[in-house]
């Protein structure tokens, strides 16, 4: 069996209770964990499963080909 690599993008944030992770284009797909390595194992499960899914689904794996990430300082 063939298999392919995907690359995704992944939020990470941090907070009281651990992390939590995001991948954009997933939707829905997220994790938590509590340390920074396990919230990445998590996610790379998380999106794995995902991706296993939609394959079986005959569904399409959206790629991105580029994305950003910033931060902005908003006065209010």
């Amino acid at each position: 069996m063939n298999s392919k690599t995907y690359r995704f993008s992944v939020i990470i944030e941090k907070d009281e209770e651990g992390y939590f992770a995001i991948c954009p284009e997933l939707q829905g797909c997220y994790s938590q964990g509590d340390t920074y390595e396990e919230v990445l194992e998590n996610i790379k499960d998380a999106i794995h499963l995902h991706i296993s899914d939609r394959l079986a689904n005959g569904e399409e794996i959206p790629q991105k080909h580029s994305v950003s990430l910033t931060s902005l300082e908003v006065a209010v």
